[in-house]
């Protein structure tokens, strides 16, 4: 049997320790499959620090007050410097081992390739196949940052565009579409975190009309776009980051001597010595709980 609101993950995950710390309610395959109160979700993570990821999404997968079944899965066509392949090996399933199974959502996540031509990534290929595999195994999928550019360019061949300098920080977004599900219980306005090089045009999507616009920033561009037929989020910014995850990688930037600009509107009177702000973290849990709530359950 199943406990209410739990999060269902593989025995031993490290961050589940810290997940229990903070009253997560935590099942380590400790459940039965075939459960009708049960939602199925399998993550992609494409990201270089793969700790940090799980547990950036399973907070906020486990605002949404359902009981979720986690399975994390990878591309064996390409294995990053940063991934530990012990962690890889128990705690991640392959693509070959999940794709006879149903799933409620797939997340992709984004990845640190996207100046890269599509094509160029080695894992492309791979990549490609899991996306098709999504139009017919999986009720809705959730494509982040990067993620969300392969999406669209794979799906409706749009392809993303190179930006002058990086789009880094918090910024404020406009709701187009009051009738998606997605931004119920958002305010016009909210905030939310980017740190992209690239970007897509809104030109571009608007010559398929079976993509909608839900939200989109002045300063940052295109942020929710939603296939409804298709049962396909792309989100182009990261509403699952953790306060501190900006400032990261601004000072690791800046420790390598890369050209980064502090991002904007993120530590307290704009000065990196001084703390974050978290502006975005009620809007983060509730765009994720609206996904899984009404697009999965």
């Amino acid at each position: 049997m199943v406990i209410k609101m739990s999060i269902i993950t593989k025995q031993g995950l490290p961050v589940n320790n810290i997940l229990k710390e903070e009253k997560v309610r935590i099942l380590e395959d400790l459940v039965d499959e075939n459960s009708s109160n049960l939602i199925q979700i399998a993550i992609l993570n494409l990201m270089p620090l793969k700790e940090d990821t799980e547990l950036q999404l399973l907070r906020k997968l486990s605002k949404s007050e359902q009981n979720i079944k986690v399975t994390f899965f990878n591309v064996i066509s390409y294995i990053g410097k940063n991934t530990n392949l012990e962690h890889i090996k128990k705690f991640y399933s392959t693509f070959e081992e999940i794709k006879d199974k149903k799933f409620d959502g797939l997340i992709i996540t984004g990845a640190p390739v996207e100046q890269m031509k599509f094509e160029d990534v080695l894992y492309w290929k791979e990549l490609t196949k899991i996306m098709d595999w999504s139009k017919t195994n999986v009720k809705s999928t959730l494509y982040i940052c990067w993620g969300a550019q392969a999406g669209l360019y794979y799906h409706y061949d749009i392809d993303k565009i190179l930006l002058d300098k990086k789009t880094f920080g918090i910024f404020e977004h406009n709701v187009l579409d009051e009738n998606s599900y997605l931004l119920k219980n958002i305010k016009p306005g909210f905030k939310a975190p980017h740190s992209r090089h690239t970007t897509i045009e809104k030109s571009e999507i608007g010559k398929h009309p079976e993509l909608t616009i839900v939200a989109e920033s002045s300063d940052a561009g295109v942020f929710i776009i939603e296939d409804k037929k298709q049962h396909q989020v792309f989100v182009t910014g990261h509403l699952e980051y953790d306060i501190d995850t900006l400032d990261k990688e601004y000072k690791r930037d800046l420790s390598k001597g890369l050209k980064i600009e502090m991002p904007k509107n993120y530590y307290y009177n704009n000065t990196p010595d001084n703390d974050p702000i978290f502006s975005w973290e009620e809007n983060g849990n509730t765009l994720y709980s609206n996904w899984v709530n009404y697009y999965l359950a």
